[in-house]
């Protein structure tokens, strides 16, 4: 009896440990779109350099989300992750210090300390909690999300009443993280011993090697399908309250309207979530239902920016539904978790890679053109390139060409 007790709370304590890694998810990056042109004007820096506080971290996670589940595997979950947490604090900490440099340093060192929670958190859920994946997974998806939005919506007031400015904002949220050093510190300390381990830290012996999926048109469209769906989250992440300042906003409101974009996302990722139980045979009907969201909010964005509000709480639904969605793909089209895995490190190093870039080239067309309308049409064309990989992502196949479930 008092065994199952003590299993029980461990894992009540290692849920409330997941929840908190997961809060630490996006609050570095979110944080810097609302005092972006703060930054710029301290800085002196351009619109394509500005971005990069927000795009770096991307290219990082692409490079990095490879190498984060061999680390796992040598050093095991936890430790691993506790590792990340502290590099994260460490790269905040640094992005916020008027030395010059450290900026761009703390910015990618904040970035391999994201991928490596954003890769190993979900193995950690799928080892301890098998019967609860689906709902851990959504739990900590909200909590990520929240977390995010209260970022981008205290950015301004944090920097407009506190000593140091866009940095004490910037610097604030390695509280958030040592938070979670705490709280996530018992599973540390409970943590076996690192055995051999299969992909991603999952305990297995020798397996026989599986499909390639950089040889599969259909994987390649999951991740096309990821990274373009990525490009309207991080360009609304990057540039919306830019868009809004240019169009009369005040920054602060600029940041409300960022945090509504965040917190609408919570409702998209439910929405998704709520799709995906349904008994359809494919996914093509559910990928394509966020689309007209997005749609209206770059068009409302461009016709009657006075509404931006409005605009940013539909372009979050859409958001929320297509990240839920773009990671449900990964393990719909593969027929096992050693597929999964090895479609998630190709889906995730290039949505990530694709997301990075755009938003410099958005940055660039700014400069180029002075405002933001050649942007918001290009984002706007690439809503339907959007939806042509999610019609072919979405079909009922696997990526390997095994038949596809019933």
């Amino acid at each position: 009896m008092t065994q199952g007790f003590s299993g029980k709370l461990r894992l009540i304590v290692g849920a409330g440990g997941i929840l908190m890694l997961a809060a630490n998810l996006r609050t570095a990056v979110t944080a810097v779109g609302p005092v972006l042109g703060d930054i710029r004007g301290d800085l002196g820096l351009s619109s394509l350099a500005a971005s990069g506080l927000i795009t770096i971290p991307l290219f990082v996670f692409a490079v990095f989300s490879p190498i984060a589940p061999v680390i796992g595997r040598r050093f095991g979950l936890e430790r691993t992750l506790a590792a990340g947490l502290l590099a994260l604090i460490v790269g905040i900490v640094m992005r916020s210090l008027p030395v010059p440099g450290l900026l761009w340093v703390g910015t990618v060192l904040l970035g391999a300390a994201i991928a490596t929670l954003n890769v190993l958190i979900p193995a950690l859920v799928r080892r301890d909690y098998p019967n609860n994946v689906g709902q851990l997974t959504g739990i900590y998806q909200v909590v990520q999300t929240a977390a995010a939005a209260l970022a981008s919506t205290l950015a301004v007031p944090i920097a407009g009443s506190l000593p140091g400015g866009w940095r004490t904002s910037l610097g604030i949220w390695a509280g958030l993280a040592m938070i979670a050093c705490v709280v996530f510190w018992p599973s540390v300390r409970k943590a076996g011993p690192v055995v051999a381990t299969g992909p991603i830290g999952i305990p297995g012996g020798s397996r026989p090697p599986v499909a390639s999926p950089w040889r599969s048109a259909m994987a390649w469209q999951v991740t096309l399908f990821m990274g373009v769906q990525s490009v309207f989250f991080y360009t609304a992440l990057t540039w919306f309250p830019s868009i809004d300042v240019a169009n009369g906003f005040t920054e602060a409101e600029a940041g409300v309207h960022q945090g509504v974009f965040q917190a609408f996302g919570m409702i998209g990722n439910v929405l998704a979530a709520f799709m995906l139980q349904r008994p359809w045979r494919d996914q093509r009907l559910a990928v394509m239902m966020s689309i007209p969201f997005s749609v209206v909010c770059v068009l409302g964005l461009l016709v009657l920016p006075a509404w931006s509000l409005g605009w940013n709480a539909i372009g979050g639904l859409a958001a929320g539904q297509n990240i839920v969605l773009a990671l449900a793909l990964i393990g719909l089209r593969s027929s096992d978790h050693r597929e999964a895995a090895k479609l998630s490190g190709m889906a995730q190093s290039g949505g990530y890679l694709i997301a990075g870039i755009v938003p410099m080239v958005f940055g660039a067309m700014h400069d180029a053109t002075g405002g933001w309308t050649v942007v918001l049409i290009s984002l706007l064309v690439l809503q339907a390139v959007q939806g042509l990989f999610g019609l072919l992502a979405g079909r009922n196949r696997f990526y390997s060409g095994r038949s596809a479930r019933a």
